[in-house]
């Protein structure tokens, strides 16, 4: 029995789910400075935030990082140690690992309210004035000085690492309208802040650094180090309260990639990140993200209402999500697969919304009122999906046909843990005397049954198949029999004909 099988949760079928987001809750009332002191508010950097935070949460044995899966005893005990002591870092690894998503997670550990001096542009602590305008704003209305509050959503910036990617983009330049306005070059307040500073008091992400040239990348020195600006040669020292992240992929990461030697020293740790180990961790990952992309489909699709959705609607049983997973780590350990470029975990995310998908076309054309995703539907994800995998230069022109048989290795794989020792005398008698039966991605459920007609034991491979009370329609009894049908042809106890979108199984 697969480990799968073993460990086996109760069955999830992935179908969108409607969720409203967390509530903020409301915006503290302290809207002076005066107010402010009052109501006993205390000033803390952006790492002792996340410090403090993250310890209350480590003995509460609470979720630190919420949606990441398969880190727990790897990744994430190093990231906590870099955020105790507060470190910047960098997440080193391959495309679709990932790192965005972990970083991202990363300000849920922030206040969910913080104070900011109202209307500056790089969010001062009212405790703390360091722009120039708002130390002059300070000293002018002293106890009255105005008060804003900023959520932890959008104390975040990011910026993904482009060759057009100026310092300008990230630290500032001077602003022409300013100059226009009559304001001399030396005043700071001519100054554009960039998207570093204007995130000070937060996160902020650097995807793919290595991609910055290195110019950019000297720009970065005196934010990581001496945690100031500078613009143009001005006289400006801008203090920043500021958490930098960066991510990477390893090769790239190097002395003999395109990272600057200085710029690496400056980080205070250096994280690796890794694919799923485990197929439950898979598994998980399948179920949570694909679920996730259609709920974000369908909030965009209409008013909000709990009606049925537009998008993304057909179920894919547990049978199915395992043969994608068992797929998409068959596809990363191929000798055929360039291992240095990995495979994303979109890629198994992509098999599940595609498979779906042709359940719901079969649906719209046929008729079904229920669709469940069945075997018929897989091979439609190999042409989408071979765009997402490099390949081997000697595999050139075989890329449809390595991804076909490791598909029905996968199906093979996960027939042996599921049906593999089960009697299945009862289907296998139904072909008999030379019967065949006809299957396909346009074959309605109800004809499918039809045609196989009552099997003895349907509920028993039906159970062991991850289907358990309430999945009695016949799109779910149509899938587990498709399923056995062809673990049967794939174990060699039955032949199959393809034919044009579909197959014939006989003896």
């Amino acid at each position: 029995m697969c480990i799968s099988c073993r460990h086996r949760p109760p069955r999830r079928s992935l179908v969108p789910v409607h969720e409203s987001p967390t509530p903020r809750s409301e915006t503290p009332q302290a809207r002076t400075l005066r107010e402010l002191r009052e109501s006993g508010h205390t000033y803390r950097t952006v790492k002792a935030e996340i410090r403090e935070n993250l310890l209350a949460r480590l003995r509460a044995r609470a979720p630190r990082f919420p949606g990441i899966v398969g880190f727990d005893d790897t990744v994430l005990p190093h990231l906590e140690r870099a955020l105790l002591a507060g470190h910047d870092l960098v997440l080193l690894g391959e495309r679709g690992q990932g790192k965005t998503r972990l970083i991202r997670t990363i300000t849920s550990l922030l206040d969910e309210w913080t104070p900011v001096i109202d209307g500056c542009e790089i969010n001062d602590h009212p405790y703390a004035p360091a722009c120039v305008r708002c130390v002059k704003l300070a000293a002018e209305r002293g106890e009255d000085l105005g008060v804003a509050w900023k959520h932890r959503d959008d104390r975040y910036g990011e910026k993904l690492a482009t060759p057009d990617t100026s310092v300008g983009d990230l630290i500032g330049d001077v602003d022409p309208i300013k100059i226009a306005e009559g304001r001399t070059l030396g005043d700071p307040e001519t100054v554009h802040y960039g998207l570093v500073p204007r995130t000070n008091r937060g996160v902020f992400s650097v995807n793919e650094l290595p991609d910055l040239a290195e110019r950019i990348q000297v720009s970065l020195l005196n934010v990581l180090e001496e945690r100031d600006i500078q613009v143009r040669g001005y006289n400006l020292r801008l203090p920043l309260d500021i958490l930098l992240i960066a991510s990477a992929n390893p090769e790239d990461y190097t002395n003999r990639g395109r990272i600057i030697t200085p710029l690496k020293d400056r980080f205070g740790a250096e994280i690796r990140t890794h694919y799923p180990l485990t197929l439950e961790d898979e598994l998980a990952l399948i179920r949570q993200e694909a679920a996730l992309n259609w709920r974000e489909q369908d909030a965009g699709s209409g008013d909000g209402a709990a009606a049925e959705p537009a998008g993304l609607s057909a179920e894919l049983p547990e049978h199915l999500v395992e043969i994608i997973a068992r797929f998409t780590r068959l596809v990363r350990e191929s000798t055929a697969v360039d291992s240095r470029s990995g495979v994303s975990a979109r890629f198994a995310i992509a098999a599940a919304e595609t498979a779906a998908a042709s359940a719901v076309r079969r649906a719209a054309l046929t008729g079904e009122e229920r669709p469940v995703t069945r075997v018929c539907d897989l091979p439609g994800v190999v042409p989408t999906l071979r765009g997402k995998v490099e390949f081997e230069v000697s595999e050139e022109g075989r890329e449809v046909e390595v991804l076909a048989h490791l598909l029905r290795r996968s199906v093979a794989e996960t027939f042996r843990g599921t049906l593999g020792g089960m009697d299945l005398s009862a289907l296998l008698d139904k072909f008999s005397e030379g019967v065949q039966i006809e299957s396909g991605e346009l074959t309605p459920a109800t004809e499918l049954l039809h045609r196989i007609g009552p099997v003895n034991g349907l509920s028993k491979i039906m159970s062991a198949v991850g289907m358990g009370e309430g999945d009695e329609s016949p799109g779910h009894a149509a899938a587990a029999l498709e399923f056995a049908l062809e673990g049967l042809y794939l174990m060699r106890r039955l032949s199959k004909d393809e034919v044009d979108g579909g197959a014939v199984y006989r003896t």
